[in-house]
Parts: C-alpha cells; structure tokens; sequence
C-alpha cells in the first residue's frame, strides 16, 4: 500500500514502536524512514496528539496498528491525516465470527470482575479481545515476568504480547522518548480468553492470578 501511494525514498512514516517489527520493515522495504510515536496506554494505539507532534516536512504517511481488539481513535487520526494531507493506513487483526466475538467478550467481563492485583483492559468502543491484556505494574523494578512466571506454574497459559519496543531493536533504534510505550512493554501480560475456554478454566485463571496478590514481593 505505501509502495501503490508513492511513498518512497525521503519520506518519513509515523509508526507505533509497540509491536512487531513488521510495520516498520514495510516502511523500510520502500525506501522511506520510519518514526515512532508514542502510544495511548488505554487502547495500545497510537495516540494522535503525539503522531501529530512527530510530523515533519518529510512525513507521508501514518500506519495505525489496532491491538488486541482494541480501535485507534481512527476519527482523530483521519483528520490529522487531513489537515496535513498524509496517507493514513490502518493495519488490523483477523476478529473472527460474530459469536466467537461474543464469547470472548463474556470471558473478559468475567476476567474483570474477578481479577484482583492487576489492572484489566479498558472496555473501549468495540473491544473484541484477540487478546486480554491486563498491566501488572511494577514496584521498583519490573514484577510482570516473575508474575507470569507463577501462573504459568500454575497451569496459566499466558504470555508477554510485546517483548522489546521496536525503537530498542538494532536497525531501528532511536533516541527517542516514548513513556507509554516502554511501560507497556514493561507490564502487560496477555491472558487466555478463547471462546473454547469453559468456566473451570475461567476460574483457574483467576484463582492463580488472586493467589499472587497482584504485585510480588521484591526479591533482596
């Protein structure tokens, strides 16, 4: 798509730096130079107050990834994309059929009025949770791998959605201040939600999560 709308050599291209590396490699592929912008911390999306700080003469185009089932704020990034006459593209996820939809929607409400010590998703305008996120902060140094480490040992199968930020990965690093991003790379952990998930499963994943109190103790 970059390549059909004559991005190219010289130009620049927003991108967020949580996810994969992909995005960026696109951007690379056709000769243009990628810039990250921070994210919003309640959808993982861009936030379009910072893609509009990050524009320069050079930029071209924005690529606006959707995470987990949550939307950008597609409004306010088209109308960025307006003003400054850019291309704005948007890359999402495969969703499923309505019902699996449903399903996952009816784990997640379960997920957040039983999880206690981690802070769940934001619902959101259209959350289909391809993945339960939730935020295990840390207290002083980063509690979220010791705390998927006790769950897996708990017969929990979860998993770290992001593990670097893309401006951090060689070819691609940039001196470049992205908060939002660096702490969701830090906290989030993704929770099983499958529609095939049935209620017993449901509660061993909430039973090992309430077990940990939410935050571990840090370790001397």
């Amino acid at each position: 798509m970059l390549r059909a709308a004559g991005v190219g050599v010289g130009d620049e291209v927003v991108v967020p730096a949580f996810g994969n590396v992909e995005v960026a490699e696109a951007v690379a592929l056709v000769g243009a130079s990628p810039v990250f912008a921070d994210i919003d911390p309640a959808t993982y999306c861009l936030d379009a107050s910072l893609v509009e700080a990050a524009l320069t003469p050079r930029t071209a185009a924005v690529v606006v990834v959707h995470r987990f089932g949550r939307p950008a704020d597609m409004g306010a990034l088209h109308r960025i994309g307006q003003r400054h006459g850019l291309l704005v593209l948007e890359h999402g996820e495969s969703e499923g059929p309505y019902d699996e939809i449903a399903r996952r929607r009816q784990r997640a409400a379960y997920l957040d009025g039983k999880l206690r010590g981690v802070r769940t998703p934001d619902w959101g305008d259209g959350h289909t949770y391809q993945q339960y996120v939730v935020r295990v902060p840390g207290n002083g140094r980063p509690d979220r791998d010791a705390f998927a480490r006790a769950v897996r040992g708990r017969g929990v199968d979860c998993r770290v959605p992001v593990k670097a930020p893309v401006h951090r990965m060689p070819g691609f690093r940039r001196c470049v201040a992205l908060p939002e991003t660096e702490r969701a790379v830090d906290e989030t952990l993704a929770l099983p939600v499958e529609a095939a998930l049935t209620k017993r499963d449901m509660q061993r994943i909430v039973s090992a999560c309430n077990a940990l109190g939410g935050l571990l103790q840090p370790a001397y």
